[in-house]
C-alpha cells in the first residue's frame, strides 16, 4: 500500500510537532510505502533539513506555510509551478468572476458561522426539538456553503496558477467587507474595519496556501492509495483536495484538539475581536469539513474526541488510538517493585503557567508542616519565549519566600540546592537528571498539578516506572491513570497536599498503585499497540475503498464497473513478483492468465507478441 503522510510543522523536520510519533509510524509499518508531504511553518524550520528516513519512505515533497517571500508566492504558474518568465498568470474575466463567487461563498459562511452558532445556542436554550433542529439545519447550510467556496477556489487554483495574488487583491478585501455586513453575519464580525480585513486576508492567504501547491496530479498525491493527515487544519487540507480530485480516502489523526490550539494561539496574538472571530469561524468550518470527509478520525484521547464531536465528527468515524511511547528504558525500574523513597516528590515537564507550579509550591508548604523532612524536585526547562523564563523566575522567587535557605556557596544558583533548602530546580541536561528512569526512580510520588493538559506523557512515563502519582483532573489525566493513582481538583493546593501526604506515609499503597499503573501503561500506551491499531485501520480503509482506474492497468470491466481484485495486494509489496518478466509463465495458474506483458528484450527471434 502506498500511503501519503501529510504533516504541518512536523515530520521530517527535526523537533517538529508529532515528529517522534510519525518517525515510529513509518519505521514500524515497514510493509507499506510512504510518501511524505510536509508543510513547514517557518524559514528556520525549512532550513533545518530532515531527520534520517527509512527505506520505506519513497519520496518527500515540502512546501512553506510561512510568507517570507510574498512575491515568490504570487508568481506561480499552473499547478503552483513558477512560470519560466517569473511572472504571474493573470486571471481573465471569467476567472475573476469565478474567484469572486467562490470567495464570497467562503467568506459569507465564515462570517455567518458565529451567527449560526449563536442562533443554535439560543434555540437549544429555549428548548424544543424544533428549534434545535432549525439551528442545526442553519449550521449545515453554512457548512455546505463553506465547502462550495473552498473547493471552487481549489479548482480555480489548480487550473489557473494559484490564489496568492487574488487573495491579496483589493477585490478580496471588498468581498470580505461585504460578507461582514451581509444579513446573517455575526455581531462581532460586523464591527470589522479595513485594518481587520487586511489582517484576516493575510491569514486566509496563509491558511489556503496548500490550495496552490503542485501536489494534486497523478505524479503527486493522486498516486497514493490512502492519505493520512497527522493533524487537522492545514495538514488535512491537501487530503480534502486529493479526495475530491481523485477519490483517495482520508484518515485524520489528532493528538490534541487542533481547533482548541487555534483558539488559544489567536487569544495570545493581540488581534482584535473581529479578526479572532473571523479566524475562529474559518478554522471551525474547516475542521467540520475535514471531519465530514474523513473516512476515519483517530483522536489520541477522550479530551480530543469531545472537541471533534463538538465540531461535527460523527461518532461512527471516531476511533481512539492512544499515542505510543517507548517503555523499554523504564523496564528495570518498573519491574523491581520498589515504591521509592518516603520523603521525595518529583515534578517533570516543561515549565510554563499551565503546569501551575505555584500551586505545587504552596501545596508542598503544607506537606512540610506535617513532614518536615520532605523534599521537592522540579525538573524541567522553561517554555520558549520570555513567558517561560519569567514564570521560572517567579517560581524560584516564591520558593525562596516559602522555604528560606542558608546562603548558597559561590557558583550555586536556584532555590533549594544541596545547601539545605527543600526545593530544587534542575535542568534535565544536568548530571543526575539526564536519565528519565533515574529521575523517576528518585521519586516517592510523582506530582502533576497542571490546570491545562493534553495527553500527559510525563504521567505515562511515571506509570511505566511503577511510581505512584498525584494528578489534577484536567485533559486526559483521568482517562490515562484509570484508578491507578490519586486525582484531585485543579488549583486546589490543600487537596494536592493531602493526597501527597497520604502516599508518602503509606509505602505499601504506593507500591500497589505503582504496579497497577505500570500494568495499565503497558497494556494501553506502548508503541506496539499504536502501530497495531494503525495497521488494522490501514487495511480496513483499503478493504472498503473502491478500485481506482490507473493508467495502463485493467481496473474496470467492459461495462465500466470496477474489476474485482484488479490491483492485488502483492502489487504494493516490493519484490520480484511485481516484475512480469521475473515470474516464469509456468508458475501462473490458468485461471489467472490474462493478456501477456512482453518486456523489452524478451522477444525471441521470429517470435510474436502475445
Amino acid at each position: 500500500m502506498r500511503i501519503g503522510l501529510l504533516t504541518e510543522g512536523g515530520h521530517p523536520y527535526p523537533n517538529g510537532e508529532s515528529g517522534l510519533w510519525c518517525d515510529r509510524l513509518v519505521r514500524g509499518i515497514a510493509q507499506h510505502e510512504f510518501d511524505l508531504f510536509a508543510l513547514s511553518r517557518s524559514a528556520e524550520q525549512g532550513a533545518q533539513g530532515w531527520v534520517s528516513l527509512p527505506m520505506q519512505v519513497s519520496r518527500v515533497r515540502t512546501a512553506p506555510m510561512w510568507a517570507a517571500d510574498e512575491d515568490a508566492r504570487g508568481t506561480r504558474g499552473p499547478l503552483g509551478r513558477r512560470r519560466p518568465d517569473g511572472g504571474a498568470r493573470p486571471y481573465g474575466r471569467r476567472e475573476r468572476r469565478r474567484f469572486t463567487a467562490h470567495l464570497t461563498a467562503l467568506a459569507s459562511s465564515v462570517c455567518a458561522a458565529d451567527g449560526a452558532r449563536a442562533a443554535s445556542g439560543a434555540a437549544d436554550g429555549a428548548g424544543g426539538a424544533g428549534g434545535a433542529g432549525a439551528g442545526r439545519a442553519a449550521g449545515d447550510a453554512v457548512g455546505e456553503r463553506f465547502a462550495q467556496g473552498l473547493y471552487g477556489l481549489a479548482e480555480l487554483a489548480r487550473e489557473h496558477g494559484g490564489l496568492a495574488p487574488a487573495l491579496r487583491s483589493e477585490t478580496a478585501v471588498r468581498v470580505l467587507e461585504a460578507a461582514c455586513h451581509a444579513p446573517g453575519a455575526g455581531r462581532t464580525v460586523q464591527a470589522a474595519a479595513v485594518p481587520d480585513l487586511l489582517v484576516f486576508a493575510r491569514e486566509l492567504d496563509r491558511a489556503l496556501h496548500p490550495l496552490s501547491l503542485d501536489w494534486y496530479d497523478e505524479e503527486g498525491l493522486g498516486a497514493v492509495d490512502l492519505c493520512h493527515a497527522t493533524s487537522g487544519g492545514a495538514a488535512a487540507l491537501p487530503g480534502l483536495l486529493v479526495k475530491r480530485f481523485f477519490g483517495v480516502p482520508l484518515l485524520v489523526t489528532e493528538y490534541g484538539a487542533r481547533l482548541r490550539a487555534h483558539h488559544l494561539a489567536a487569544a495570545g496574538t493581540g488581534s482584535s475581536a473581529p479578526v479572532r472571530a473571523l479566524l475562529a469561524g474559518f478554522h471551525r468550518l474547516l475542521a467540520a469539513e475535514v471531519y465530514r470527509q474523513a473516512a476515519i478520525v483517530t483522536p489520541g484521547d477522550t479530551h480530543a474526541r469531545r472537541w471533534q464531536e463538538r465540531c461535527g465528527a460523527g461518532r461512527e468515524k471516531l476511533r481512539t488510538v492512544h499515542p505510543g511511547m517507548e517503555s523499554d528504558r523504564f523496564t528495570e525500574l518498573g519491574e523491581n517493585g520498589d515504591g521509592g523513597p518516603d520523603d521525595t516528590l518529583v515534578w517533570v515537564g516543561r515549565i510554563e503557567p499551565a503546569k501551575d507550579l505555584v500551586a505545587l509550591l504552596r501545596a508542598f508548604a503544607e506537606v512540610r508542616r506535617s513532614a518536615p523532612a520532605a523534599r521537592l524536585r522540579i525538573i524541567g526547562t522553561p517554555a520558549g519565549g520570555p513567558e517561560g523564563a519569567a514564570y521560572l523566575a517567579h517560581c524560584r522567587a516564591l520558593a525562596d519566600r516559602l522555604f528560606p535557605a542558608r546562603p548558597l556557596p559561590a557558583g550555586a544558583t536556584g532555590a533549594g540546592t544541596a545547601d539545605g533548602g527543600p526545593v530544587s530546580f534542575e535542568d534535565p541536561g544536568e548530571a543526575g537528571a539526564a536519565d528519565p528512569a533515574k529521575t523517576y526512580g528518585a521519586a516517592g510520588v510523582v506530582v502533576l498539578p497542571g490546570v491545562a493538559e493534553g495527553f500527559p506523557t510525563g504521567l505515562v512515563e511515571a506509570m511505566f516506572c511503577g511510581r505512584a502519582t498525584v494528578s489534577t483532573d484536567v485533559g486526559a489525566v483521568v482517562e490515562v491513570i484509570g484508578g491507578t493513582g490519586l486525582v484531585v481538583p485543579p488549583d486546589n493546593p490543600g487537596a494536592l497536599a493531602d493526597a501527597c501526604l497520604a502516599l508518602l506515609r503509606d509505602p505499601e499503597r504506593r507500591a500497589r498503585l505503582g504496579a497497577a499503573a505500570r500494568a495499565r501503561a503497558l497494556e494501553l500506551f506502548t508503541v506496539e499497540q499504536n502501530l497495531a491499531a494503525f495497521r488494522g485501520i490501514y487495511l480496513e480503509l483499503m478493504a472498503h475503498a473502491p478500485v481506482r482506474r490507473r493508467t495502463g492497468a485493467r481496473t474496470t470491466e467492459p461495462d465500466g464497473g470496477p474489476r474485482p481484485f484488479a490491483t492485488p495486494p502483492e502489487a504494493h509489496v516490493m519484490g520480484p513478483w511485481t516484475d512480469p518478466c521475473a515470474v516464469p509463465a509456468d508458475r501462473t495458474p490458468s485461471w489467472a492468465a490474462g493478456p501477456r506483458t512482453v518486456c523489452a528484450g524478451a522477444r525471441g527471434a521470429g517470435g510474436t507478441d502475445a
